[in-house]
């Protein structure tokens, strides 16, 4: 299956090899929780809620000094094709969850709230290919809207090597494809990486071009993050009359 169009150039959604899907966020859309978003990317679609910081309720996890950060990741039974019930806890779900407590812990200023637990839950409602990075994008967004301080946001995007092209933010076709494909989260402003996965392996040459493209995605993403606070701020501001 061709992948990239040899005459035009175009993918099989019509984008270039370098162009991201069309990527929406949105803040404050779980009422209970300390903060919320909802982030789509394309087709994929996931929703994040934040708890905390709150007092830590298993006391034997506790940590003197720095907080405790939990992250529990799930997909709704109707987000893919596939009707079967995935059960909680599969190895998936919780290699997912570690992936996305780690890559947040990295911005999270931790030290400044010990003795305290936050919990992140991210869920995916529609799938077609950048999961794992939605969910981090998610979360970024859920963090900063229940004000947990942080050193930078981490933004995530992935790239991948078809039609011996490097593409950026497969979709889930070319997700499926079974090429190489990079994940990578960064801190856009201290431009720093805290998430790098590969699937496959991959040149030196052309791994570096991947991840370049990746980065560049991150870093387009966190322009949008950052305009989307940005507006939100001004939002609270006009309400209470500043």
């Amino acid at each position: 299956m061709e992948y990239l169009d040899s005459l035009t150039g175009f993918r099989l959604d019509g984008r270039r090899p370098n162009d991201m899907r069309q990527i929406r966020g949105e803040i404050g859309v779980v009422a209970k929780a300390d903060g919320s978003a909802l982030f789509e990317m394309g087709n994929t679609k996931v929703i994040a809620a934040v708890y905390g910081p709150r007092e830590v309720q298993n006391k034997s996890q506790q940590i003197n000094n720095q907080a405790l950060v939990r992250c529990e990741y799930s997909m709704a039974n109707f987000s893919t094709g596939d009707r079967a019930r995935r059960p909680k806890g599969d190895r998936r779900s919780t290699e997912i969850s570690l992936v996305i407590r780690q890559t947040m812990e990295a911005c999270i200023l931790t030290h400044l709230m010990p003795r305290s637990q936050i919990d992140i839950f991210v869920q995916v409602l529609q799938a077609d290919g950048g999961t794992r990075s939605a969910c981090i994008n998610a979360a970024t967004l859920a963090l900063a809207d229940a004000g947990v301080p942080m050193c930078d946001i981490v933004t995530s995007c992935s790239a991948g090597y078809l039609s011996s092209t490097p593409l950026l933010d497969l979709n889930y076709i070319e997700d499926s494809a079974g090429g190489p494909d990079v994940t990578v989260g960064i801190l856009a402003k201290m431009d720093k990486v805290t998430l790098l996965q590969m699937a496959a392996k991959l040149p030196i040459d052309i791994f570096e071009n991947v991840m370049q493209l990746a980065i560049e995605g991150c870093k387009a993403i966190a322009q949008y993050i950052r305009g989307v606070l940005l507006e939100n701020t001004k939002q609270l501001e006009c309400c209470r009359g500043v």
